[in-house]
């Protein structure tokens, strides 16, 4: 490619690429950067948001107005706006609105929250005949490295839902996702559970700092079905 074509087609700008391409076509920066909606007089909006994208990427919690002052360039106003938006994710996230899951991604997305907590936490989401999320459940909330959950509390949301299957989401708080023999242990004991009662667990999920790991898509031999 020439400068001549670089010239006749310039980069979109944030707001056209969302516009044209959808939101998923932008990068965590360029997100940031619509939020913000500009810079300072000494630091342009993106790279503003490269120093934000950064540090929420290494946050071990959720940021606070106090910790976002921390980043050069960002004011009371502009930390305000971002801290605005990563609590109406979190509302949203947690609703009950009709959200189809398709794929393990589909369902991180709307549970990212759970990265940021100190202990470990179990989730069951419910789920209808379309796949669609009925109801998303904290069950159990543990220590550093471990919850434990018998398979009558787990099930019991999912019976009173009357979902038709469901899917296990609980987080490493060390950021490292590689799923323990204790996370095969319970997968194993709730997916023979879920078998008995006509309930099939499709899923089990861990969500760490870096990523996540579908135990579904490691060892699928240890489900009825999946995704």
């Amino acid at each position: 490619m020439n400068d001549l074509s670089l010239l006749s087609n310039p980069p979109l700008l944030p707001r056209e690429k969302i516009q044209q391409l959808g939101a998923k076509a932008l990068s965590n920066e360029e997100l940031l950067a619509l939020i913000l909606g500009s810079g300072t007089q000494n630091c342009d909006v993106f790279e503003l948001s490269r120093r934000l994208s950064n540090f929420l990427s290494s946050a071990a919690t959720v940021p606070t107005v106090e910790s976002l002052l921390k980043i050069r360039g960002l004011g009371k106003v502009k930390a305000s706006q971002v801290l605005a938006c990563l609590e109406l994710s979190a509302r949203y996230i947690l609703s009950d609105k009709t959200v189809a899951v398709k794929t393990p991604e589909d369902l991180v997305a709307r549970l990212s929250y759970l990265k940021f907590e100190p202990q470990e936490h179990l989730v069951l989401v419910s789920l209808d005949s379309a796949n669609s999320v009925i109801r998303v459940h904290e069950l159990t909330t543990g220590l550093a490295n471990q919850t434990p959950v018998h398979p009558r509390e787990a099930f019991v949301r999912a019976i009173e839902d009357r979902a038709v299957a469901v899917i296990f989401v609980h987080n490493h708080p060390s950021g490292n996702t590689e799923p323990s023999p204790e996370d095969y242990g319970i997968t194993r004991v709730l997916c023979a559970a879920g078998k008995i009662i006509q309930i099939p667990v499709i899923d089990h999920i861990i969500v760490g700092k870096k990523g996540f790991t579908s135990l579904c898509r490691e060892t699928p031999e240890i489900f009825e079905s999946n995704l």
